[in-house]
């Protein structure tokens, strides 16, 4: 039976983008996803892997430590699904030259996963970075 786009996005937020299972990247991403980053006015789009996702994840993790995500909004429609979520964590490892403060930092966030073929295979995401610049500056 297939799997449904919400489902994916759902197991892939629960597993990879949450930190519990990185690796599993490679069960829910295309081999190479279109992602649309979006800071400001700019717009730019890198070529994501399964594994360089992994990484990313990763880097999460030893930039806040063991994060605590939220899924504050999830809606669906034909092959995209928006999710919005809330992520915090401990500033725990140096983030945009900012040293480790040992404080909590919230980052507030959102995306649009196209899937196909049961995969993500493009999204666009918008992370308040504006407000994690100013958690970081306040608390350094």
């Amino acid at each position: 039976m297939p799997i449904t786009p919400t489902e994916i996005v759902q197991q892939f937020f629960n597993k990879v983008r949450s930190g519990k299972q990185p690796d599993a990247a490679i069960q829910f991403m295309a081999d190479q996803v279109l992602a649309h980053q979006m800071t400001a006015e700019n717009e730019t789009t890198v070529h994501r892997t399964p594994a360089n996702y992994a990484d990313h994840v990763r880097e999460m993790i030893a930039a806040y430590g063991d994060f605590h995500l939220e899924v504050q909004e999830l809606i669906a429609q034909d092959d995209r699904v928006y999710v919005r979520w809330k992520q915090t964590g401990i500033h725990i490892g140096e983030v945009d030259g900012f040293p480790p403060t040992g404080l909590t930092i919230i980052e507030i966030a959102s995306a649009v996963y196209r899937i196909q073929n049961e995969r993500i295979v493009e999204y666009w995401i918008q992370i308040d970075r504006e407000g994690i610049r100013q958690q970081l500056q306040r608390n350094a």
